[in-house]
């Protein structure tokens, strides 16, 4: 993982999201943060306490042990408490003698990654992304991220850089400043090399593998439909499905987008036949789980300011997996941790 002030090797960044959530950030209150950091370069694991004691010999005990209590040490930009943390070979112990850092936490949205320019979160589904109109002054991502940012300076900001469905869980990014923002969304489809999704859908999808090809519009009722042929206020769209799993009447399966219209893999799910579950919008029977069965999944980008390849991906939501009784030969942990909701 690329370290402020250290030099990143020249490869692309791939993170598996698990439980913990990451924050790489740069103070920036009024009083400068004093930040010292110390690398572990030596051959074995050392517990921070111990790690922190031999870094810092001149520190007293008590001090350590008031740093590890109140989160004023970082481990390779994870916030730790843990006087046994292992500190493996290679990584960067960060000690903020000024305040604790300030860690993101909220039930319904996981930090995933964050630097000087960009912040990728895991929304949990029912969480608006941005309010509108109306829901102005319900809770959004956007909103939940500014009081975020501004916490650790008032001078900062967020900004919009793309949305999902309030119905759909998973990553999405931000921006934190004016020069990222543009440069991903004056770019997008050159900057955004893969979005996968995961999703069940009612039934059994025959083919393991395929497409979906139509042209998109949208009703004076905000319902978005699909026609095989263009026409005037017509889009162009193209899904890719890859199945996954079969198993109690549903399939689940992995979405990828060639284009990113609204509600896409949803209309395009209810042209296979096979609406998401969930779906009643777009045809579904029922909502087992209790919402729709949508997630993004995976999101690579390269970075709007160093152009570095970043990829996140996070597992396959619990519920999901039960509902077709799991992935045979999968890695996948039944037990992925997912941001609460309000019912």
């Amino acid at each position: 993982m690329q370290k402020r002030g250290v030099p990143a090797p020249d490869m692309a960044l791939t993170l598996q999201i698990t439980n913990e959530s990451m924050a790489f950030q740069k103070r920036n209150n009024h009083e400068p943060d004093r930040i010292l950091a110390r690398q572990n370069q030596g051959a074995e694991s050392v517990g921070l306490m111990q790690f922190v004691a031999t870094a810092f010999p001149s520190a007293p005990r008590n001090d350590v042990k008031k740093w590890l209590k109140f989160g004023h040490l970082m481990i390779n930009g994870v916030v730790t408490t843990a006087f046994d943390a292992p500190v493996e070979p290679g990584q960067w112990v960060e000690l903020n003698l000024t305040r604790p850092y300030v860690v993101f936490r909220n039930p319904r949205m996981q930090m995933v990654y964050e630097d000087d320019d960009v912040i990728v979160v895991n929304k949990g589904y029912g969480l608006l992304s941005v309010g509108t109109g109306s829901l102005k002054k319900e809770a959004t991502a956007y909103n939940i991220l500014k009081d975020y940012v501004k916490s650790v300076s008032p001078s900062n900001k967020i900004f919009v850089v793309h949305r999902l469905d309030r119905a759909t869980s998973g990553l999405m990014m931000f921006a934190k400043n004016p020069e990222a923002q543009e440069a991903m969304q004056h770019n997008w489809r050159n900057m955004v090399i893969e979005r996968k999704y995961v999703a069940v859908l009612e039934g059994f999808v025959k083919q393991d593998e395929g497409a979906v090809t139509s042209y998109l519009g949208e009703t004076s009722q905000y319902e978005v439909y699909s026609s095989p042929e263009p026409g005037e206020g017509l889009k162009p769209a193209t899904t890719r499905y890859r199945v996954l799993a079969r198993g109690h009447g549903y399939s689940l399966v992995e979405f990828s987008l060639d284009t990113g219209r609204k509600n896409q893999i949803r209309v395009h799910a209810k042209e296979m036949g096979h609406p998401i579950v969930g779906d009643r919008k777009y045809g579904a029977k029922a909502s087992p789980i209790g919402r729709l069965a949508l997630h993004a999944r995976t999101l690579r980008f390269a970075h709007p300011i160093t152009r570095r390849d970043m990829r996140f991906e996070t597992p396959v939501p619990q519920k999901f997996l039960k509902m077709v009784g799991g992935i045979k030969g999968s890695a996948e942990s039944p037990a992925s941790k997912e941001p609460q909701q309000e019912d």
